[in-house]
């Protein structure tokens, strides 16, 4: 899949929203990707992850053993990837002190290769805070992947970086916004607090 047909993707599915955003990182932007609008059809969530496996099978040497997500938005792309890849898929969530865990009887174990899977990054911010949350647990993370990297500057994580649609989009400080300085009060969408 070309990233072009990926947007036509976003655009048809009214994934790909413009307006006056406040992102999960708390930048505000005009463009918004709601990729749980593709995701909600199983085909689409099933291409698209495919298409993803493929660009990381093209680089060679990533064979996970397990998948991990952020809750909520990389669920059903990493659990679509564990599903064709028949592998685990589990997921991190956030608790009552901010920081991300494992929950739900999810655990990692000692020496597995994961693979972090997100729909989008824009700052890695929930990459980073998964990334830390395991680094007790002796595993050893191997790549990450994402359906769109938003972000303005690449991310070193200190491991690969697989992106489906890799697209510069501006973002603003919220006391630099240029949307909120003509008066428009940002819409929030996302799954952080």
């Amino acid at each position: 899949m070309q990233q072009n047909e990926l947007i036509k993707l976003f655009k048809r599915s009214n994934a790909l929203l413009d307006g006056h955003f406040k992102l999960s990182s708390g930048l505000h932007s005009d463009t918004y990707f709601q990729s749980a609008l593709i995701l909600q059809y199983p085909e689409k969530a099933a291409c698209i992850s495919e298409e993803l496996i493929i660009k990381i099978k093209k680089y060679g040497g990533i064979k996970p053993d397990v998948l991990i997500s952020p809750a909520i938005g990389g669920i059903i792309v990493g659990y679509e990837m564990a599903r064709i890849l028949k592998i685990r898929s589990v997921f991190t969530e956030r608790i009552n002190d901010g920081n991300v865990s494992l929950r739900r009887g999810f655990s990692i174990n000692r020496g597995e290769k994961v693979l972090i899977v997100e729909d989008v990054i824009t700052t890695g911010l929930s990459v980073k805070e998964i990334i830390n949350s395991i680094k007790t647990l002796s595993v050893d993370v191997i790549g990450i992947a994402s359906l769109i990297d938003r972000s303005t500057e690449k991310i070193n994580f200190g491991v690969p970086s697989f992106s489906l649609l890799n697209i510069e989009v501006k973002n603003y400080k919220e006391d630099e916004c240029p949307m909120c300085k003509n008066g428009s009060k940002a819409i929030k969408l996302g799954s952080r607090k």
